[in-house]
């Protein structure tokens, strides 16, 4: 038997995102030694008492909204879980990571990927956008940063 190939997918839910997954049904879902990990770190919605005055009912609301698109976001995950499954992937072999993020995303990615011994990172890219050049993005980053773990890029 051979050793269990683990695969990391981050998912941010771009058209791009979408692209990936499929490269991942079409490269590894035949494959019975891979487990697959999708990954998606949220921006925590922060905790605030309010009282009321009506800017902070309108605070309140706001994260109220901010709240719902978070659980929103997990359900949207779960069905990405669904379609790899539907795929070819086995239950068992798909799992999602959705967590408050505490760092960059490409940062979170980076940890993750160390520290639960991943192999494989499929991970999207679009080229362009000159503010990129300037404030850097999440492939650069996670290519730049990982040791000892391939890179599929899916553009």
């Amino acid at each position: 038997m051979m050793d269990i190939q683990k695969i990391l997918l981050p998912f941010n839910f771009t058209p791009n995102d979408h692209k990936a997954v499929e490269f991942a049904i079409q490269a590894f879902a035949h494959l019975e030694e891979v487990e697959l990990t999708v990954f998606f770190a949220y921006t925590p919605v922060p905790e605030i008492e309010t009282q009321d005055a009506s800017v902070m009912g309108k605070l309140k609301a706001n994260l109220s909204y901010l709240g719902q698109k978070v659980m929103q976001q997990e359900a949207e995950l779960n069905k990405v879980r669904e379609k790899l499954v539907q795929g070819g992937f086995g239950e068992g072999r798909v799992k999602t990571v959705f967590k408050a993020r505490k760092k960059d995303i490409a940062a979170e990615i980076v940890e993750l990927a160390a520290r639960d011994h991943f192999n494989v990172i499929v991970i999207n890219h679009k080229p362009g956008k000159a503010t990129r050049f300037f404030t850097g993005n999440v492939f650069s980053k996670v290519v730049n940063a990982v040791k000892d773990i391939t890179v599929c890029i899916v553009s």
